[in-house]
């Protein structure tokens, strides 16, 4: 888990989370000790009613995006961070509504888990999410759709 603060208070806020991340069995590293496995992008997503594709494709990736993907009803973009003010501009002039527009750390490979674990850190990323001087929480768990809807069905 990466996660982005900002406090008045540095040793209250550690306490805090250290806490937190102590409760779900786990602890709180060095600065930047998780910071290599996460990948600084540009990511935009828009809705797949918006443009067909191919359409969409073709004009993201002239604009200098890296990637697009289709994830359920919305098209993920990923864009270097160099060239993620220029394809949100694309879109803009292209009159494509964006959903989000915004700079992410994606993780570079992630971990799959079973549903006690899943179930647990589903619940420490409720908590950090929740914590006030929390900005964003990133993650490089997966959890497995058929995982997932057993641990909704448990709870």
């Amino acid at each position: 888990i990466f996660l982005e603060a900002m406090t008045d208070n540095k040793n209250r806020t550690v306490s805090e989370i250290r806490a937190a991340l102590g409760k779900a069995g786990g602890n709180l590293g060095e600065n930047g000790c998780v910071g290599w496995m996460f990948e600084k992008k540009g990511l935009i997503t828009v809705k797949t009613e918006a443009k067909s594709e191919d359409d969409l494709m073709e004009l993201v990736i002239d604009a200098g995006a890296d990637d697009m993907q289709t994830v359920e009803d919305h098209y993920e973009i990923t864009t270097a961070i160099e060239n993620f003010e220029t394809v949100r501009k694309a879109l803009e002039e292209a009159d494509v509504p964006m959903d989000t527009a915004e700079l992410t750390r994606i993780p570079q490979n992630t971990v799959s888990l079973d549903a006690k674990k899943g179930k647990a850190l589903l619940k420490l990323m409720d908590i950090l999410d929740d914590h006030d001087d929390i900005q964003k929480a990133y993650s490089n768990f997966d959890i497995p759709d058929d995982v997932m809807a057993a641990i909704i069905e448990s709870s």
